[in-house]
């Protein structure tokens, strides 16, 4: 009995973990993100752009933390890497028709960090269920 209670615990622990480093690796990712957007915004990059770069070096370094800190592969990286850029793809499209549709009204012009905030909770939900398939 104590066999079992000793792996549920070792199996509990490592899916705590595991979701610890799923964690970090997207505030990670979200934090280059915004470090990326907001610099490239301040110098004259127009929203839609400075939100297509931030958002596709945030990706690839999502990837790549997942890659080697999170999970563990199966099959070939490049496959692997693929089926992940064609999620993220599609939250590439959603964000930037986000950015782009706040960026009509002048509130959002004027607070983009609002913008930037609502952007990412709205995509957060599109790749936490679309990845989760």
């Amino acid at each position: 009995m104590a066999d079992k209670k000793e792996i549920r615990r070792a199996q509990l622990t490592e899916l705590v973990s595991k979701k610890a480093r799923f964690a970090v690796g997207g505030a990670l990712a979200t934090g280059i993100d915004y470090l990326i957007y907001f610099p490239l915004f301040e110098q004259g990059v127009a929203p839609l752009k400075a939100q297509v770069i931030a958002y596709s070096v945030s990706v690839i370094v999502n990837f790549l933390f997942q890659k080697y800190f999170v999970f563990e592969q199966q099959g070939s990286t490049l496959t692997t890497f693929l089926w992940s850029m064609l999620v993220s793809l599609g939250g590439l499209m959603l964000s930037a028709g986000i950015i782009y549709v706040l960026n009509w009204y002048p509130f959002f012009q004027e607070y983009q960090l609002i913008a930037k905030l609502m952007t990412t909770g709205l995509v957060f939900f599109y790749n936490f269920y679309c990845k989760r398939y």
